[in-house]
């Protein structure tokens, strides 16, 4: 893929790594991402593929490290078939290093960079070639121009991705990226698996089935233990 230089403006700068860029302090990522395991779960969903996969939040993509300000650090970033050890030790992705740029980006609305998303940074994505951007606004559209939004590349431009409304409480489109589908539901997001039918469990979730797991294994070993007193007192033993 060839990068779009011609609207950078930066001069490049020798750098051995992308510097450090303090996290967002608005909490969304935190609630949205972080705390129901959003990130974790995209890790584990994946996990099972005989190739490196790259999910992580706010990590600073640019077309190269030489011209790091013309950077965008996006809220969720995935990317497959990527040198990780390179992302780390660089601090961030670099586009040109890694021959391709990230397959899916995310970005949470909040109060302060709402109306960013989805026009500067959309553009910037845009340029930097990433096949498909993603808006999710908890509010259900007070800082994004929607409550869920998404763009796929076609032709180097963004063209908008369908997204449908079940009902006044779910909303949802498909990624072609991801294989998944990504959903804005009660004003939390939540990613769709169309092959196994079934989110992709939060934290809470995960703690759920496990005590609900747990207690049925109980119950199971308190009932065989009842079987066996009572084949003793049967046997007279």
């Amino acid at each position: 893929m060839t990068l779009n230089t011609t609207a950078l403006t930066h001069k490049p700068i020798s750098l051995d790594r992308f510097p450090e860029f303090p996290p967002r302090e608005d909490m969304q990522n935190s609630s949205h991402l972080h705390l129901r395991s959003v990130i974790t779960s995209l890790v584990i969903h994946y996990a099972h593929l005989n190739k490196k996969v790259f999910v992580h939040s706010e990590v600073p993509v640019a077309p190269s490290l030489s011209t790091w300000e013309d950077r965008r650090v996006p809220d969720l970033i995935v990317a497959f078939d990527s040198d990780i050890e390179d992302i780390y030790d660089l601090g961030g992705y670099s586009i040109d290093r890694q021959g391709k740029p990230p397959d899916f980006v995310l970005e949470v609305a909040s109060r302060t960079t709402g109306v960013t998303d989805y026009t500067s940074k959309r553009s910037d994505y845009e340029r930097y070639g990433i096949p498909e951007y993603w808006r999710f606004d908890a509010t259900g559209g007070r800082y994004h121009d929607t409550a869920l939004a998404g763009d796929i590349l076609v032709d180097g431009e963004y063209r908008p991705i369908e997204t449908e409304w079940q009902d006044e409480r779910r909303c949802l489109g498909y990624s072609d990226a991801l294989g998944l589908y990504v959903c804005w539901e009660d004003g939390m997001l939540r990613f769709y698996d169309p092959v196994s039918q079934s989110y992709l469990r939060t934290h809470d979730e995960e703690a759920e089935r496990a005590d609900t797991e747990a207690e049925a294994r109980r119950a199971a070993e308190a009932r065989v233990a009842e079987l066996e007193a009572e084949l003793r007192r049967l046997r007279g033993e």
